[in-house]
């Protein structure tokens, strides 16, 4: 049995390596730091491999939770996502403008809509994922999602009447 759950966990750290490292890259903004932090994360997934439901939900949480850490420990503010070279991302499925245009739009929402709406939208999370790695009720991250939804929308048709 744990041959083939190993092998699952290779098949989800395969499939998610790459959003993980954007995942990370776009909260910290540097891409050495956000790879440091994903391999921690695939460690202590393959440590606790045997405790883990849900390795892809597991590992946002993790590198969510160590992006926090360094927040915390060194201080560091967050990267505007003009400032982060996209060039170098693989498989980046939004384009410049796109990132740039919902950067603009999430500037004036409260931190924790704008982390639901990031999720969501940039990092394509569903509400179930996004609730696993905030550790929050799946109708407070849809609410937070909706709020914010709202406010965008009121923000984009003020400004444009």
């Amino acid at each position: 049995m744990f041959a083939s759950s190993r092998r699952n966990i290779d098949v989800v750290i395969e499939a998610n390596l790459d959003a993980l490292v954007r995942f990370a890259y776009f909260r910290i903004g540097d891409r050495v730091d956000a790879e440091d932090i994903v391999y921690d994360a695939v460690l202590r997934l393959l440590e606790n491999s045997n405790k883990v439901n849900d390795a892809k939900c597991y590992l946002f949480r993790i590198v969510y939770n160590l992006c926090q850490d360094k927040f915390r420990k060194k201080q560091v503010s967050i990267v505007p996502f003009e400032n982060i070279d996209l060039h170098n991302e693989t498989e980046n499925q939004l384009d410049q403008e796109e990132i740039d245009r919902i950067n603009r739009l999430l500037d004036g929402l409260p931190p924790n809509e704008e982390e639901i709406v990031r999720m969501n939208v940039v990092d394509e999370l569903s509400f179930v994922e996004i609730s696993r790695i905030l550790n929050l009720p799946q109708s407070t991250a849809k609410s937070r999602f909706y709020s914010g939804m709202k406010k965008l929308r009121e923000k984009y048709f003020t400004t444009n009447q």
